[in-house]
């Protein structure tokens, strides 16, 4: 049934650009040389004012080669649909490319943002002093120190998020935006983020050991490495 219709369709098309258009263009030829003789003669001055609806219509059929015309007619539903499937899937990659274009300029505008700002605005000895701090936090024998530490560095990274111009209300909705070619260590990021949250809702049901203390510590490290916050 497809496969009839579908031929049906290729058939008509087929009518339409290689025998009724090239009528057509043979009939609009003949009447530039010959402006008072064939169909032309029959047209109200076809080429020197606009045609109306009623004229065009009149000027196709008596343009068209025999039996072209009546064939348009009562093929040019199944046309209009074979032509709109067909036209669909290049309507979809032009709309793909547009939302595409828009997201590399929303990028562009936001790295454009941060190239901007000074190097006091990122505040790179205050940062690394905040870090340090954080290192000795990690290496103390105090529980309470190490979730000192997670939390401490979990603000440093919603600090880079900003600087990086991601906006959002919370860290989940800065990170949601990343795009993974630019930023290599997100997962990292997750990964110490989520631990910085069950640190929080869970608080002291949640015991943290020195080991996965410093394994946290080197994920936020993996990402202010990425970026340059410490050296």
């Amino acid at each position: 049934m497809f496969g009839e219709s579908s031929a049906s369709a290729l058939g008509f098309l087929g009518e339409v650009i290689f025998k009724w258009m090239p009528s057509i263009l043979t009939v609009i030829f003949e009447s530039v040389q010959q402006p008072t003789t064939g169909v032309a003669a029959t047209m109200p001055s076809p080429l020197i004012r606009p045609l109306s609806t009623s004229d065009f219509s009149r000027f196709l059929e008596n343009a068209s080669t025999f039996g072209v015309y009546d064939s348009l007619v009562e093929g040019w539903q199944t046309y209009a649909i074979f032509s709109l499937v067909f036209s669909t899937p290049f309507l979809i990659v032009i709309i793909y490319c547009l939302v595409r274009v828009f997201l590399l300029r929303q990028h562009e505008a936001r790295m454009l943002r941060v190239a901007q700002k000074p190097v006091a605005a990122q505040n790179v000895p205050k940062t690394l002093l905040r870090w340090n701090r954080i290192l000795e936090q990690t290496r103390s024998d105090n529980e309470h120190n190490w979730r000192l530490a997670i939390l401490e560095a979990d603000i440093m990274l919603n600090e880079l998020l900003d600087v990086r111009g991601y906006k959002g209300e919370t860290m989940a909705d800065k990170m949601k935006q990343v795009d993974r070619a630019d930023f290599n260590s997100i997962d990292a990021a997750w990964e110490a983020h989520k631990m910085r949250n069950r640190i929080v809702h869970e608080g002291t049901g949640h015991a943290l050991s020195s080991r996965e203390t410093r394994r946290v510590i080197e994920l936020y490290e993996q990402v202010f490495r990425e970026f340059g916050f410490i050296e």
